[in-house]
C-alpha cells in the first residue's frame, strides 16, 4: 500500500460512484461526499448496482468481496468532515470551472496540510485551477475513463507546479487501485482519450443537430466502417448527457456558434426532457435495449 491510505471522492455521479467503488474494492477506505442526503442515497445504489456488476464481468468476483468493497465505503454530505483525514481528494464535480474553482478554495482550507488533490476534470486545465487550491504543489489531474473496471486508465497530468512527489505518489496508487498510468509530459485540455473522443463526439453531435443524419445513422456508420463496438452517440449515452452539454456548452460560450447550437439541441431536445444517457434509462437511446 502506498502512503496514500485514505481516499476521500467529492461527488457522486456516473464516474465518481466508478471510482469510489473501484477504490474501496481494492482495498481502500473511501470516504464518499456529495451535496445532499438525497445525493448520498442515490450513491448507495450506485455502489450497490456496481457490486452485481463486478460480480457478472470481473472474473473471480465473490460477494465476500464485493460486500467487503461496501464496507470501506463511508458517506457524508458535509465537506469538512470528508476532508478532514484524507490523504488523496478526488474531485469529479461536474465540468463547469466557476464551480471547481469555488470547491477548491473550501477544500482548501478543510483538508490536512500533506493532502494531495487531484481534479477528475474532462477538459479543463489543471493549471486553471491550481490556484485556488492553495497548495499548487500537490494539485495534479487524475482522470479515468467510464466503466473503470473494464477501461482502467488513469490519466496523469501536472502543472509546472506539481512536485515530482505528487506525481509518483500518484502513479503508485493509481496502480494500487488496478489502474494503467498514463502519464502526460506537460498539460493538454482533453488528455489523450478526450482529446481523441471528443472531436469524434463533436463531429457526430454536429451531424445531427445540423440535420445531416440522425443518431441511428451515424452509429451504424461508424460501427460498420470502423469494426467499433459502440457507435458516438452509444457513447453520448455512456458518458452521460449532462457532462457531455457541459464541455460542449463551454465551447460555445467561448464563441464557437456549432457548439453552442449542439448545446442548445442536446438541452432541448434530451436535458429538458429527463434524457441524461443510460443513468436515467434514456438519452439518445431507450435502455435497456439489445443492441
Amino acid at each position: 500500500m502506498s502512503s496514500i491510505n485514505q481516499v476521500t471522492v467529492l461527488g457522486t455521479g456516473i464516474l465518481g460512484a466508478q471510482i469510489i467503488f473501484q477504490t474501496a474494492f481494492k482495498g481502500f477506505h473511501v470516504t464518499t461526499y456529495d451535496i445532499s442526503d438525497d445525493l448520498i442515497t442515490q450513491a448507495k445504489q450506485s455502489f450497490s448496482h456496481l457490486a452485481e456488476v463486478y460480480l457478472k464481468e470481473l472474473p473471480g468476483t465473490t460477494r465476500t468481496a464485493t460486500q467487503a468493497t461496501l464496507d470501506r465505503i463511508s458517506t457524508t454530505s458535509d465537506l469538512s468532515q470528508a476532508c478532514k483525514e484524507a490523504d488523496l481528494i478526488i474531485e469529479t464535480a461536474p465540468e463547469i470551472i466557476e464551480l471547481k474553482q469555488k470547491l477548491y478554495a473550501q477544500i482548501a482550507s478543510l483538508a490536512p496540510e500533506h493532502a494531495i488533490l487531484a481534479t477528475n476534470s474532462s477538459t479543463l486545465l489543471p493549471s486553471t485551477l491550481a490556484p485556488s487550491t492553495g497548495r499548487q504543489d500537490r494539485f495534479i489531474a487524475l482522470h479515468f475513463a467510464n466503466t473503470i473496471w473494464i477501461h482502467n486508465t488513469a490519466e496523469i497530468m501536472g502543472t509546472d507546479q506539481t512536485s515530482r512527489q505528487t506525481k509518483d505518489k500518484v502513479i503508485e496508487f493509481a496502480k494500487n487501485i488496478g489502474m494503467v498510468p498514463i502519464v502526460l509530459n506537460k498539460e493538454k485540455s482533453g488528455y489523450v482519450l478526450n482529446s481523441l473522443l471528443i472531436p469524434l463526439l463533436n463531429a457526430a453531435g454536429f451531424l445531427v443537430s445540423e440535420g445531416y443524419a440522425d443518431p441511428e445513422t451515424v452509429d451504424k456508420t461508424w460501427k460498420i466502417a470502423t469494426d467499433s463496438p459502440l457507435g458516438p452517440f452509444e457513447i453520448y449515452d455512456v458518458v452521460g448527457l449532462k457532462t457531455a452539454y457541459n464541455i460542449i456548452a463551454t465551447a460555445g460560450k467561448a464563441g464557437d456558434e456549432k457548439s453552442a447550437r449542439l448545446s442548445q439541441y442536446i438541452k432541448e431536445n434530451y436535458l429538458d426532457k429527463g434524457k441524461f444517457g443510460i443513468a436515467s434509462g434514456e438519452g439518445f437511446y431507450k435502455y435497456p435495449r439489445q443492441s
